[in-house]
């Protein structure tokens, strides 16, 4: 009988070999070091092959199981790799495959999302799942499979994506089930088994004079300065880096003292698309608009205020803003997000009675719902005597916007 540590110690050599388990089940070791299960039997005298995939992409548990159903087949008189490529056969039709029921799904939501956050799901599940599990048949799609169509994510480090297409994996399996399509929801089963997150906050440089200082030293790298003016207007603001990368020059034409975000902005569904109520107030300091203005120079032609490097209809990626902190020196120290704890931190320290207009200016969502919904637009002039101390006091030493227009870029 094989196991797991059977399998992982199977070296290449020269010529193919098997490793046998039961009832017919092997794996086959390739010259090349890959890992085949496979599967003798019988059927109508003859000997035949069935194959079930790499390993470990499907597991011992998952090969077994495989082998269990095809013997199943088998006691009913069927051969299994006939019935198997009729599966095929029926997907690749379209009927009842991954990706065809994925698409049915997503054409029943996108019209409740706003069109960034339909836009990443679809091309989330054409990048990452449909070449893994979109010709498959829906019905034998098993928990090993979605979990191995996981791990190259989070492989490359990017384990909260990871977490993300798990959720949307699943909520096709649910679709599926209402549908009739399918028993059970596979991608539930996985998400105990998936790498785990480090817990805690993101990290955040939360004293005023560090912050100066990390304002100094990422104006004074090489990037390119739509990439600097994001990060200062990203700091004097503490808005979302999501929020302010997307932002289009409609809202910012005509400059004003106020920026108004629509609620469909600061949502990922529609709903609240109508009800100004819930558009989040940004007061805007002298030095961001300066900043904006300066910004204006440079991308004022185009449908976005920070727009892709390589693609001008396009908004610029927030991960640019990460790189820039990484090449700084701040890895680990701060992110683009942390500039919302460093406004709280200081702004909350230096005028404690203000906590619940500082909460305001994250938009962070009131307890009392009550007071969410009619308390969004109060204390107005404040907030933006606020802004401006946070403007005056961040960035009391630094060098004018228009300086980052003429220095080192790439």
């Amino acid at each position: 009988m094989l196991t797991d540590m059977k399998i992982r110690k199977a070296q290449p050599r020269e010529k193919q070999y098997k490793i046998y388990d039961s009832s017919g089940l092997h794996l086959v070791v390739t010259p090349a070091g890959g890992k085949l299960w496979r599967m003798r039997y019988r059927f109508g005298k003859k000997e035949q092959l069935l194959s079930f995939g790499p390993y470990p992409t499907i597991s011992l548990s998952a090969a077994r199981q495989a082998r269990d159903d095809a013997k199943a087949l088998l006691r009913d008189g069927k051969n299994p790799a006939v019935a198997k490529k009729l599966r095929r056969t029926s997907a690749n039709s379209g009927e009842g495959s991954f990706e065809s029921i994925a698409r049915q799904w997503y054409q029943l939501h996108k019209d409740n999302w706003v069109k960034r956050h339909a836009e990443d799901v679809i091309s989330s599940l054409e990048k990452e799942v449909f070449p893994i599990l979109g010709s498959e048949p829906i019905r034998d799609i098993s928990a090993a499979d979605v979990l191995a169509a996981l791990r190259p994510i989070e492989a490359r480090g990017a384990k909260e994506t990871a977490r993300r297409i798990r959720q949307r994996i699943s909520a096709v399996f649910v679709f599926a089930v209402a549908s009739g399509l399918a028993e059970t929801d596979p991608a539930a089963m996985v998400k105990k088994a998936m790498a785990p997150m480090r817990k805690g906050k993101q990290p955040a440089i939360v004293d005023l004079d560090a912050a100066r200082e990390m304002i100094a030293k990422v104006e004074a790298e090489t990037a390119h300065p739509v990439t600097k003016l994001a990060l200062r207007i990203l700091a004097l603001t503490a808005v979302r880096p999501g929020t302010l990368a997307t932002t289009p020059w409609s809202e910012w034409t005509p400059l004003e003292d106020t920026w108004r975000i629509p609620a469909e902005r600061m949502k990922l569904r529609l709903h609240y698309k109508d009800d100004a109520a819930r558009d989040h107030l940004v007061p805007l300091a002298s030095q961001t608009i300066e900043a904006i203005e300066v910004l204006r120079q440079i991308s004022g032609r185009g449908p976005y205020a920070f727009p892709n490097s390589r693609h001008a209809h396009k908004p610029m990626s927030e991960n640019a803003m990460g790189y820039l902190l990484h090449r700084a020196g701040y890895h680990g120290h701060h992110v683009p997000h942390g500039w919302r704890s460093t406004f709280s931190s200081v702004m909350n320290e230096r005028f404690p009675s203000d906590r619940h207009i500082i909460d305001l200016m994250l938009a962070h969502t009131p307890k009392d719902k009550v007071e969410g919904a009619y308390n969004r637009a109060l204390h107005i002039q404040r907030r933006r005597e606020l802004a401006q101390e946070w403007a005056d006091l961040l960035l009391a030493n630094a060098k004018p916007a228009a300086d980052l227009i003429n220095g080192p870029r790439r």
